[in-house]
């Protein structure tokens, strides 16, 4: 067998390997479910139980599912989020590395205080510094347990 062959070889199953493994996990994690807009597909993972109850029982739940709070507008900025956070959080879960209990990235709270400013745009208006200040006042400072309880 020729060099180029066994390498050929060699390169087929390691992609095979790798997209077999991509499969089962995608599939065992339930990964087609953090494609739609359903909350329960973020309570697939344990550690976030006691926000997705949050979520149930406060006052956005009429309003707001975690995408519209947790992803920033967009098709393309939306599922880039989504496969971050996604890739992350399986990492943290599998690892067991993440910190119980759970926090927030800055980006994702970038995000979050992005999609409170929106929904409350001419309450954001009336509160914002005027004039010469350039710090703005974060919503999260004060609502941190609006969306779910921490």
């Amino acid at each position: 067998m020729k060099r180029a062959q066994i390498l050929a070889i060699v390169v087929g199953a390691t992609i095979g390997v790798a997209v077999g493994i991509g499969g089962y996990t995608f599939a065992y994690a339930k990964g087609a479910s953090y494609l739609q807009n359903d909350p329960v597909a973020c309570a697939n993972c344990h550690v976030m139980t006691e926000q997705y109850d949050g979520w149930r029982h406060g006052s956005h739940r009429s309003v707001a599912t975690c995408n519209d709070c947790h992803t920033p507008p967009g098709l393309v900025p939306k599922y880039y989020t989504k496969a971050k956070n996604g890739f992350w959080h399986s990492f943290y879960f599998t690892t067991e590395l993440f910190h119980e209990p759970i926090q927030i990235t800055a980006s994702n709270r970038d995000v979050t205080e992005q999609a409170c400013r929106k929904c409350h745009a001419a309450i954001v208006q009336a509160i914002d510094p005027v004039g010469g200040h350039d710090e703005q006042t974060s919503c999260l400072r004060c609502h941190r347990d609006v969306g779910h309880k921490h």
